[in-house]
């Protein structure tokens, strides 16, 4: 197996454009794109919208929840 140091040996001998496309691909796994964040909401949004259809959860009102959070704040 390759050590570290041999891998970004290799790596800094590639061609520029070589090291360009490796440098994206290792960002693009550092970081998920926006499409699969987008991807990743609109699964939970469903997951949700179905845990209150079935009634799994309960919606609790906003002003409910805004009159609870001041309360909490002002002990």
């Amino acid at each position: 197996m390759i050590n570290a140091d041999e891998l970004i040996s290799v790596a800094e001998s590639l061609p520029l454009e070589l090291k360009t496309e490796l440098t994206e691909r290792l960002l693009d796994s550092l970081n998920p794109s926006q499409k699969d964040i987008e991807e990743l909401w609109a699964e939970e949004a469903e997951k949700r919208v179905e845990d209150l259809k079935t009634g799994k959860v309960r919606a609790i009102p906003g002003e409910e929840v805004f009159r609870g959070t001041r309360e909490e704040l002002s002990e």
